[in-house]
């Protein structure tokens, strides 16, 4: 008999096409299904929100027996988040409502045996829930405490929009935890959101666990030689992440007009480059800001990380693990970081990483870089990646779950 044959169905169910893994949800969702793709056979069913990403959909083939993927139209998904003020929903399930993606889902359970699906965030939760799906094995893979950064989004926003916010932290928390209790677990990136989870979710507090993002560390290693993107000496610093991101853009525009000027009286010829695709129009506005680059998508963030002089995390938002921190940290390169940046990774101050919790932080730790002080704090920082971030220490996590 075929051995392919013999692996049992497992439903993997993305709200955005784990390819490629160029992003922090894509990059923990593509690993995943990679590694599950070994001892299960795989049917995919995501969203695309990027156009440029269909071209990648074949890709997906060599890990899945069968996919399904549907563009998401934005502007439609906004005016069907309405829907939610009137039946007291979260704003984030109609959104992600689809009716040819429920009648995938319907079609696999009906002609497949599922014993497993995979949930990879909460929006996707309402495809796999009633009474057909009651006797299989559900995990939910939330990565973040999605209602937690609703809040903090309250928090930061004036009135509509911080009402609308908080309500959608509700009820989606209310959601979240109703998904909690009718999974068999629920994952989160990092043992400091499960904890926080769990006093949100008391009543699924024993079936709550995590299992941690990691790093391709053969990819992000700092023996590989590139070419150098910088046009002159500098020195450089990068930020690097999705630019239409709200937390991403709320860092660096707080960090080009409260910490850059000032850097630049000390070094005239410091520029900050801003890597990552689709950047806002704020963030394409602080090119004004003499010694401001905004690069958009580029097609590898490794090049820019390689030859700065440091990487910084200026995130004033943040829930679960940065990817952008992990990956400068493997490559070698000191990251200065907030104390909301470097959650779940418990990097040690002045060795691995330079915390900067205020605008004078941030200068005092660029001047430790700048100068050599801080020489050795890469290779340290790289010697934490591969001790508690490599996917194949992290990834093994999620098979006590599955069956």
């Amino acid at each position: 008999m075929d051995s392919v044959a013999l692996k049992p169905v497992l439903l993997f169910l993305s709200h955005r096409i784990p390819y490629p893994p160029n992003k922090g949800d894509k990059i923990r969702s593509f690993h995943l299904l990679k590694y599950l793709s070994a001892k299960y056979r795989i049917f995919l069913a995501a969203f695309i929100d990027d156009p440029a990403d269909w071209q990648h959909t074949e890709r997906l083939s060599q890990w899945c027996e069968q996919t399904h993927f549907l563009q998401l139209n934005q502007k439609l998904g906004k005016f069907r988040s309405l829907k939610g003020f009137l039946t007291g929903e979260p704003l984030t399930l109609p959104y992600y409502f689809d009716a040819d993606m429920a009648a995938w889902v319907s079609e696999v359970m009906t002609h497949e045996t599922v014993e497993n699906i995979l949930v990879f965030s909460s929006a996707m939760a309402q495809y796999a829930q009633g009474e057909r799906f009651r006797d299989t094995n559900k995990i939910i893979d939330f990565v973040d405490v999605d209602s937690d950064k609703w809040r903090q989004y309250a928090e930061k926003k004036n009135w509509p929009m911080n009402w609308v916010y908080r309500r959608e932290a509700r009820q989606l928390l209310i959601y979240e935890r109703e998904i909690a209790a009718s999974f068999s677990a629920s994952l989160l990136v990092s043992s400091t959101e499960a904890d926080l989870f769990k006093k949100l979710a008391p009543e699924s507090a024993d079936k709550i666990s995590y299992c941690s993002n990691g790093v391709d560390i053969a990819e992000f290693d700092p023996a590989v030689e590139f070419s150098n993107p910088f046009p002159d000496p500098g020195p450089h610093i990068v930020f690097t992440g999705a630019m239409d991101y709200w937390p991403n853009e709320d860092a660096v525009v707080w960090f080009v007009t409260e910490v850059f000027p000032a850097a630049r009286t000390e070094w005239p010829d410091l520029k900050f480059h801003i890597v990552g695709s689709r950047p806002s129009e704020k963030v394409m506005a602080l090119t004004k800001f003499d010694g401001v680059e905004v690069t958009g998508r580029v097609p590898d963030v490794r090049p820019y990380i390689c030859n700065a002089a440091a990487v910084v995390a200026p995130m004033r938002i943040a829930r679960g693990i940065q990817n952008k921190v992990l990956e400068a940290m493997a490559m070698g390169k000191p990251v200065i970081v907030s104390p909301m940046g470097l959650e779940g990774i418990d990097a040690e101050h002045g060795k691995e990483v330079l915390i900067a919790r205020e605008a004078q932080d941030y200068i005092e730790s660029l001047k430790q870089v700048i100068s050599g002080d801080k020489s050795q704090i890469g290779s340290h920082a790289r010697g934490k990646i591969l001790s508690d971030f490599s996917w194949a220490n992290t990834l093994p996590k999620i098979d006590q779950w599955l069956i």
